[in-house]
C-alpha cells in the first residue's frame, strides 16, 4: 500500500508538471495545478485500489494516472473566447 501511495504521488506530480510546463497559459497558477495532480492522483489509486484489491500494483498506477489527468483536464481553460453571432445576423 505504501509503494503504491508513493508511486501515484510521484505519476500525479509528474503528469502535473507536464501539464504546467506544455500549457501554462491555459492552467491556472502552479500551485493548483500540482495539487489537483497531487490529490487526483492519490485519489484514483485509492479507488482503483478498492475496486482490484492489493496486490495489483500496475492497475493501481494506471488508475491513478487516469484519474490524475482527468483532474488536470478539469482545470484547462479554453484558448480564446466564444464569439457568439446574434440571430438578426
Amino acid at each position: 500500500m505504501i509503494l503504491e501511495a508513493l508511486g501515484s504521488v510521484i505519476l500525479g506530480l509528474a503528469l502535473a508538471w507536464a501539464a504546467v510546463s506544455r500549457l501554462p497559459e491555459r492552467l491556472p497558477s502552479r500551485s493548483h495545478v500540482m495539487t489537483a495532480g497531487l490529490l487526483g492522483a492519490l485519489f484514483g489509486a485509492w479507488l482503483t485500489h478498492m475496486a482490484v484489491g492489493p496486490g495489483h500494483l500496475l492497475a493501481t498506477l494506471l488508475g491513478a494516472s487516469v484519474v490524475g489527468a482527468v483532474a488536470l483536464s478539469l482545470l484547462l481553460r479554453p484558448t480564446r473566447r466564444i464569439r457568439r453571432r446574434s440571430a438578426a445576423a
